[in-house]
């Protein structure tokens, strides 16, 4: 079986790695990050597994929720044996969505703020401020 990458997948892994300066292929899918994760519950996708699809170059990471949710806390960045950064990386996936002019949370929506209310963990939502999401 001969396993293809696409050219949008090759830029994307290529694009991730530049914003990020992280090795992808330094992680081997232990998944302590997703393990030690705060809101790993919030998230559509584990960790570990947005970091597969980068790896794979599937460009349909970028339909996930993961790296929005990222508290950009560090803890993952911190137990990872490889010392991968996964917090950069998931900045850099948040910076392809952001650089398409595409985003995931509009503050100003009515299901938002019921959301926030009800789902959101606020290490998400304080989180989300400082990275200047919204």
């Amino acid at each position: 079986m001969v396993f293809t990458v696409s050219e949008k997948g090759l830029e994307l892994r290529k694009t991730v790695e530049e914003i990020s300066g992280e090795n992808i292929f330094k992680c081997y899918q232990c998944g302590k990050c997703s393990a030690t994760c705060p809101v790993v519950d919030s998230m559509d996708m584990a960790p570990n597994k947005v970091i597969r699809l980068v790896q794979t170059g599937d460009v349909e990471v970028l339909n996930q929720n993961t790296f929005w949710v990222c508290a950009a806390c560090f803890t993952c960045s911190a137990r990872c044996p490889r010392s991968v950064d996964i917090a950069k990386i998931m900045e850099g996936l948040r910076n392809v969505k952001l650089r398409n002019k595409q985003d995931f949370i509009n503050i100003y929506s009515k299901e938002f703020i019921e959301k926030l209310i009800e789902e959101i963990p606020q290490m998400a939502i304080v989180s989300a401020i400082k990275k200047g999401v919204w």
